[in-house]
């Protein structure tokens, strides 16, 4: 098979039909609510994925029954700059049975589970990219075929003598979640997906997908992406920095800061400690297109005309490297207690109040392109955050 390969024991059958089932997304609806007051949407439609409110629960989910469907091929047009998450589930027999399409990495990844088979594979190439990619999905007899901008991508061959096939029940999809606990999976992935799918032709089933947080209103997809994190003013992102496991040697921390400033306003950084004393907060003017970090008792100012930021964390000192070209240093009587990097709170994009959960209403507008933590990229699927807050693509000005 292409790609990478994860087999526990042998089997196949329907599942190669469920595999191009969970991509049925309904054409030709009008976008409408039920009479259950839930929001449905046409699977012909720009959908944007990268909207959930809850890490594994699906954006949406439709039924059908397998007996309707009428077609073996899917294909859909797909963008992201997410390495990471899941694009479409599908099952049957309340999840007996189910097939995951996914990124892992940036490349494809199908898991599929039927009676006595659980199987991961991974392969093809890296969608992570920004661009349109043009996907289809396919069975031909015992095999799953995922075909990408017209190559092949990734097989996955399924048989069993043990299972006799019945093509019968209903079949649930799910869009961007799953309906399984993840503990059933083989190899385990961050189910959040900041991506967008459209064009979609799928299986020539015609029931439209039901928003799973009721009223909620669709997010549209840019017609023009960049990567980084968008803050649209509306929330922050909080990491515990516990989990960034912080190694600080000899009592140095750094942490760098990507993007044009200068295009930005509001607070783009805070750093609480574990007794709940602000630290550290970073503030942007888009007025006066200045920057105002605040440590303890002590200020600096600096202009927005930069697009790197190194802030520099020792006991007794912290300092400021402007694009790497120039230091805004300063001693201080402000004591960075090596424990606030075991025990504090990060957060981008907005301030940390002295209480648990009170917080400035300042919340950052603009694009980061990156923030780096003793070298390590932050993730904002990895944090508390906003739903507002894309945290792969920004849209370009």
């Amino acid at each position: 098979m292409t790609g990478s390969f994860r087999k526990m024991a042998g089997g196949g059958g329907c599942v190669a039909v469920l595999a191009v089932c969970l991509v049925a997304l309904a054409t030709g609806a009008e976008i409408h609510r039920n009479e259950r007051g839930k929001t449905m949407i046409p699977g012909n439609s720009v959908i944007n994925l990268g909207q959930q409110t809850n890490t594994w629960r699906p954006l949406a989910k439709t039924t059908a029954n397998l007996t309707d469907v009428r077609s073996i091929k899917s294909t859909f047009e797909f963008r992201t700059f997410d390495p990471e998450g899941v694009v479409f589930y599908g099952d049957n027999h309340s999840g007996e049975e189910w097939f995951i399409l996914a990124l892992h990495g940036g490349v494809p990844e199908i898991q599929i589970y039927k009676a006595d088979i659980l199987v991961s594979a991974r392969g093809g190439p890296r969608l992570d990219d920004g661009q349109w990619h043009l996907m289809e999905v396919s069975t031909e007899g015992k095999f799953v075929l995922l075909e990408v901008d017209g190559s092949k991508a990734l097989t996955v061959g399924l048989h069993s003598q043990k299972v006799k096939e019945v093509i019968t029940g209903q079949l649930r999809l799910a869009l961007g979640g799953i309906l399984i606990d993840s503990s059933r999976l083989l190899v385990p992935l961050r189910p959040e997906m900041d991506g967008c799918v459209r064009a979609g032709s799928w299986l020539d089933l015609t029931e439209p997908w039901e928003m799973v947080e009721g009223g909620a209103k669709l997010r549209p997809c840019l017609e023009a992406i960049q990567r980084g994190s968008y803050f649209p003013g509306s929330g922050f992102a909080v990491f515990n920095v516990s989990a960034l496991s912080i190694e600080a040697p000899e009592g140095r921390v750094d942490i760098v800061l990507g993007g044009d400033f200068a295009q930005m306003n509001g607070t783009l950084l805070s750093l609480r400690g574990g007794d709940h004393a602000l630290a550290l907060g970073l503030e942007i003017n888009n007025h006066s297109q200045t920057m105002l970090f605040t440590y303890g008792k002590t200020e600096i100012t600096t202009a927005t005309n930069t697009k790197k930021l190194r802030l520099i964390f020792k006991e007794r000192f912290f300092g400021v490297s402007h694009d790497g070209d120039y230091l805004i240093a300063s001693a201080t009587d402000q004591t960075v207690e090596q424990s606030i990097w075991r025990e504090g709170h990060l957060a981008i994009g907005g301030l940390l109040g002295e209480e648990e959960d009170a917080v400035g209403s300042n919340f950052l507008v603009g694009c980061l392109e990156k923030v780096v933590v003793q070298g390590k990229q932050l993730d904002m699927d990895l944090s508390d955050k906003d739903v507002s807050i894309s945290s792969h693509s920004c849209p370009v000005r």
